[in-house]
């Protein structure tokens, strides 16, 4: 499931609209598109938590995290890669497997049924 959502021209950081509670994934992640960005959105049922990382596995530079298995190590909530199995850390984005290929965070938050996420700002247009 994707959602595209169009950029707009930012001067700070920006809370966007990415999807209903109701459409996200228990225990799993969606795609969200926000200007060229593909974001992997998950809800951790278990931990009650949400969580917003790239989609992009930089390993084999696959747009494929959303479709991760979400787990702990430790006390330390994680994301693997379908593919490659190459663990982050969805508080960080530390790779947990021992590479030094970390991946991009974002924050998140649900109001009144929608989850957000919030994304850097952004040069306008040319």
């Amino acid at each position: 499931m994707m959602y595209d959502h169009p950029t707009i021209p930012l001067t700070e950081t920006h809370w966007f609209a990415a999807c209903a509670v109701e459409d996200a994934v228990l225990n799993g992640g969606v795609c969200v598109k926000y200007g060229e960005e593909q974001i992997a959105l998950f809800y951790f049922t278990r931990r009650n938590e949400w969580y917003a990382t790239q989609n992009l596995c930089p390993h084999k530079r696959q747009m494929a995290l959303s479709r991760g298995m979400l787990g702990s190590a430790g006390d330390e909530p994680k994301v693997a890669c379908p593919f490659h199995k190459k663990t982050f850390s969805l508080v960080t984005g530390q790779c947990l497997s021992g590479d030094e290929c970390d991946i991009k965070t974002y924050p998140v938050k649900v109001e009144n049924g929608t989850v957000y996420i919030q994304v850097e700002k952004q040069q306008p247009p040319q």
